[in-house]
């Protein structure tokens, strides 16, 4: 069986971006601008790992 490490790696972005955002949202408010950016950058992620599944 092989594993697919891109999957993994993209899972693992996602997770801890996720992570970064709920503690920035958390300390710094959710409309704060670093909120934002990780909230955007985590919308690319979840794009490009829903985009593989289809493709899969």
């Amino acid at each position: 069986m092989k594993i697919d490490t891109k999957h993994t790696d993209l899972h693992k972005n996602i997770e801890h971006l996720r992570s970064k955002m709920m503690k920035t949202g958390y300390n710094k408010g959710l409309l704060n601008s670093e909120t934002i950016k990780y909230s955007q950058k985590l919308d690319e992620l979840i794009m490009q790992h829903q985009t593989s599944q289809r493709k899969n």
